[in-house]
Formats: C-alpha cells, structure tokens, sequence
C-alpha cells in the first residue's frame, strides 16, 4: 500500500501531474510488486514562493522543472528494487513527459505494515 506523494511547480498543463502520477504508479507495479487497484496519491502544484529546492546539491543541476516525489511504503523490498524503481520512474517520466533525469527527485519512507489503516479505524495490514 504506498502512498504517493507528488509535488512541482505549477505547470501550464493541468494534466501533467495527474500524468506524473500514473507513470509513477506503472513503475511500482513493473518494479515492487504493487497489486492493481492499490493507487493512492497526492498531487500538489505550488508557486515558486512554496515550492523551494536547491538546484545544485551533490551536483546535480536542477530546473524549475524538478519532481520531488515522495513514496510511503512497507518496509522489506530489496535495494535492488529500490534502484529499479528509481531508474524506472526517472526514465519514464524522461520519455513520456520530457522530465529531464537531473530533474526526479524521490524519497522513499519504510513503514511497518501496522502503520495503516484503509477506513473504519481498522488497521487491516496489523497481523
């Protein structure tokens, strides 16, 4: 159950963060095994004034163009599919959406399975 997160400056095309967000979850069901129907996101446009990144740390040259991306998840997949998933949403966001690669930031949150509840104040994951 990953909860997507997804934040950029505001675009002059009203459906490319909705466009973001599918591609993002095509890569989590290619790469970590996220069931169909298990799409939940957030989609936030900011101005510039709320919207504040470095453009150069570790070398990286960024745009205004940046994508942070911010995916909560439960813990256990391998860091081999964290790097797949990594290269996966940065080269289709790359192909579909021209997102320069400088430009996908993503931070991934590890949570145990009890750390969720779906509605009716149940925590359905909770062994």
């Amino acid at each position: 159950m990953p909860l997507v997160r997804v934040d950029i400056k505001k675009h002059r095309d009203p459906t490319h963060a909705k466009r973001i967000g599918q591609l993002i979850y095509a890569a989590m069901r290619q790469t970590i095994g996220v069931p169909e129907h298990d799409n939940f996101q957030i989609l936030a446009e900011h101005d510039e004034q709320h919207f504040i990144f470095d453009p150069e740390y570790l070398g990286i040259n960024r745009s205004d163009n940046l994508v942070v991306i911010q995916i909560t998840l439960n813990e256990g997949r391998t860091l081999e599919q964290k790097k797949n998933l990594y290269k996966t949403i940065a080269e289709s966001l790359n192909a579909e959406l021209a997102v320069r690669l400088e430009d996908v930031f993503i931070n991934l949150v590890e949570v145990k399975k009890e750390n969720w509840s779906f509605g009716n104040g149940v925590a359905q994951y909770a062994l």
